[in-house]
């Protein structure tokens, strides 16, 4: 049995089928035409666009003999963390929920990190960026700020994948001109139809992907960026007085959350090349990697959990920049006030311009 080749407009989308009096392709729905060697042309480029090859080399470096001595796990039994500690670490709480830890013995497993930034901030600016973080919200409960624990700010090393990669990208958009004119008896509307393409290369070094479920991406996301040009190669002594996440997503894991973050910043690099055009919409993109490898950083943070009306509230400071985020109550009552005094001021505002318009 024959198979009937079917081709979509590029256009609009739809079914397109052959004319015999204008003896080209044309669009029932868009009533634009095509030349049948153009058409075929262009569905013969979309059927032999490649698929993205987005691999990396995951390899790492696992711990050498003595390396870990005097490293300690410790673990939380409320939400499950795993913090790693030195010999002199005292009882303490989770820094992710505040939930007291226990010690579970000796470290082991995990790979090596290949690099660390040192904290350049102590617990004095973390508490500083905090109480800066309070002030001037005035829909902030009172009562929250006096009774947050602001002595309970933790120092510890985030786990994060860095990803490094060359990219060789192609990108086709559908862009479009609408003009409009008239003459005595009509009005006219002409949409023409582009195909572009824009391709070349782009470098992606250190693309952070947090490795810890502790930790939501975004707000590990938010306190970016960590300057890498200050990473040193990992030594446990840059563990003492803190406390180390150990990682429980690995980097095979953290290859999608990656890749997903070098689509877009492609995305965003490309899309500004695009000009001159009413509209302009991504119809497709090819990405290739090329040298991608990934290397295991430990990241300074700051993290303060707090309860306050049995909903928890996390906040993080970049230890290494001073870059404070956190989401914060909301006194209804000053919100409502507020807001009826908003509707009250908008609503004298429309009355004195309708009385106004009334007198002209």
């Amino acid at each position: 049995m024959a198979v009937l080749q079917e081709y979509k407009c590029p256009c609009c989308g739809g079914a397109i089928a052959f004319d015999s009096t204008s003896q080209k392709m044309k669009c029932p729905y868009c009533d634009t035409e095509y030349e049948m060697e153009t058409l075929a042309a262009y569905d013969t480029e979309l059927k032999n666009e490649p698929a993205d090859n987005m691999k990396w080399n995951t390899d790492g470096e696992a711990w050498q003999d003595g390396e870990t001595d005097g490293l300690f796990t410790y673990a939380c039994q409320s939400c499950g963390g795993e913090i790693v500690g030195d010999a002199t670490t005292a009882a303490m709480s989770c820094p992710y929920c505040d939930n007291p830890v226990v010690m579970m013995g000796q470290f082991s497993g995990s790979l090596k990190p290949d690099l660390v930034i040192p904290f350049k901030l102590d617990k004095k600016a973390a508490k500083a960026a905090l109480t800066k973080h309070y002030s001037g919200k005035k829909l902030l409960p009172k009562v929250f700020s006096d009774q947050n624990h602001i002595d309970e700010v933790k120092g510890v090393y985030v786990p994060f994948w860095l990803f490094d990669a060359d990219a060789d990208a192609k990108v086709r958009y559908k862009a479009s001109n609408i003009r409009h004119w008239s003459d005595s008896r009509y009005d006219f509307t002409e949409t023409t139809c582009y195909s572009v393409t824009r391709g070349g290369s782009l470098g992606f070094a250190h693309v952070p992907v947090d490795g810890s479920t502790k930790m939501a991406d975004e707000l590990m996301e938010s306190i970016e960026p960590f300057h890498m040009e200050e990473a040193v190669d990992f030594q446990t002594a840059y563990l003492a007085g803190y406390l180390a996440d150990k990682y429980d997503v690995d980097s095979e894991a953290s290859i999608e959350r990656a890749n997903e973050r070098i689509r877009k910043s492609t995305a965003d690099a490309f899309a500004g090349t695009v000009q001159g055009y009413m509209s302009v919409i991504p119809e497709a993109t090819n990405i290739s990697l090329r040298k991608g490898s990934v290397r295991y950083a430990l990241l300074p943070v700051w993290i303060l959990n707090t309860t306050w009306n049995g909903q928890k509230y996390t906040f993080a400071m970049n230890g290494q920049t001073g870059k404070f985020v956190g989401d914060l109550p909301m006194d209804k009552s000053v919100y409502n006030q507020c807001l009826l005094r908003y509707t009250a001021l908008f609503g004298a505002i429309i009355f004195a311009a309708a009385y106004l318009l009334w007198l002209l």
